[in-house]
């Protein structure tokens, strides 16, 4: 077996790798924006590596990945299923795996309190492929923080271009892959194979408040196609009132044409979530469905504030497609989607949201469906 030096040009859907005493983590934020923040929640869902993918060609028969990675444990609740490594080979899935052990972050939701323990690498086995060239793609868990320890191979690999179009979507955890059940099966990654583009997924989990920092990166990364999907954190976390968070989406969008003035870029309002339809946040979690077992969310907020200036995602798809609107008559490249074409009304009386908050695996797969049909149609904002 060959050891392969795991670096950049081998990552797709990543912007930084950091050493660790035991490998490479790798990153889907800069250096400079992760110096920017001290958020246990957005550290980790950064490290998470949705859509990052392994990705070269090879005459190899046998590849073995070795890594690390770090499992949550939530006191009380069920176990969460172990995270997924799919490959595909020429575009197509062929294998899965789990990595068993790695650390483990014991979290206690009624305290916020959390202990790690320490655990050893695991090694992926991936046999009997075909022995032609070939390009193999491996895409790491998109909802477990994971270290690569080793890549070895039978044979010599070498990095591939690819030479699709690059789409950088931006988004929360719905966009991350919550509730998907592998890594190829969040919507971002559906839609991007269903459309033969590249996927570089900027989406955050539970920490998508029009960070400037994102916006920045966003600029900074080559995109040919960019969409940001906007609303539903800030109402978690009841971050902003509708008089701070119109000049703040305006900001965003600026900073992004800065770098990308006449790329396609579409703004998406949040997906249907009845419990923050017309009830502000404060986002908390069900702790009734909690002494059952269950993970679920609740909104803590009073609808008697909007008329102050508290948001809820009525409001907020009010406004971006207001903002839209007005910026559209300079910017022909600047549109709008409202998120209910990919979930609504009737999605949530025939699938509903399982934590009342984020869609179940087969709604990603209605929601890429939708999402290709809209922004890739002939006329669509990703059109030719």
């Amino acid at each position: 077996m060959i050891t392969i030096p795991i670096t950049l040009d081998l990552l797709r859907g990543a912007l930084s790798i950091e050493p660790t005493e035991r490998g490479l983590r790798p990153h889907r934020l800069p250096d400079w924006a992760r110096q920017q923040y001290d958020d246990g929640q957005l550290e980790m869902a950064e490290s998470q590596p949705s859509g990052v993918r392994l990705v070269f060609r090879t005459p190899a028969t046998v590849i073995e990945l070795e890594t690390l990675p770090t499992k949550r444990d939530y006191v009380g609740a069920p176990p969460r299923p172990e995270g997924v490594y799919d490959v595909l080979v020429d575009g197509e899935l062929v294998a899965q795996a789990s990595a068993p052990g790695g650390d483990v972050i014991t979290i206690d939701l009624a305290t916020g309190s959390s202990t790690t323990q320490p655990g050893d690498p695991s090694t992926l086995r991936f046999a009997d492929l075909p022995a032609v060239p070939k390009t193999v793609e491996i895409w790491l868990p998109h909802d477990e923080t994971t270290e690569l320890v080793a890549l070895r191979t039978d044979a010599p690999v070498e990095a591939v271009r690819s030479g699709k179009r690059v789409w950088v979507h931006h988004g929360s955890s719905i966009s991350h892959g919550s509730n998907a059940s592998h890594p190829t099966g969040t919507w971002t990654a559906l839609a991007a194979a269903q459309a033969g583009v590249e996927l570089v997924n900027l989406a955050f989990a539970g920490s998508a408040f029009l960070q400037p920092f994102f916006a920045r990166t966003i600029r900074d990364t080559p995109a040919d196609l960019i969409s940001v999907k906007l609303g539903i954190n800030i109402i978690n976390t009841d971050s902003l009132r509708l008089r701070s968070f119109t000049p703040a989406v305006h900001g965003f969008l600026d900073t992004i044409r800065d770098g990308h003035p006449d790329t396609p870029l579409l703004v998406i309002s949040p997906i249907l979530c009845p419990i923050h339809e017309n009830t502000p946040g404060p986002t908390g979690w069900d702790l009734t469905a909690l002494a059952e077992g269950k993970l679920a969310f609740a909104a803590t907020g009073d609808p008697e504030e909007v008329a102050a200036g508290k948001l809820t995602l009525s409001v907020i798809r009010t406004e971006l497609a207001c903002i839209v609107a007005q910026r559209a008559t300079d910017d022909p490249n600047l549109h709008y989607l409202d998120g209910r074409t990919l979930y609504g009304e009737a999605d949530n009386a025939a699938h509903p949201l399982p934590d009342d908050l984020h869609p179940a695996a087969e709604t990603h797969e209605t929601m890429a469906t939708r999402f290709t049909d809209h922004a890739f149609a002939q006329k669509g904002p990703f059109s030719q």
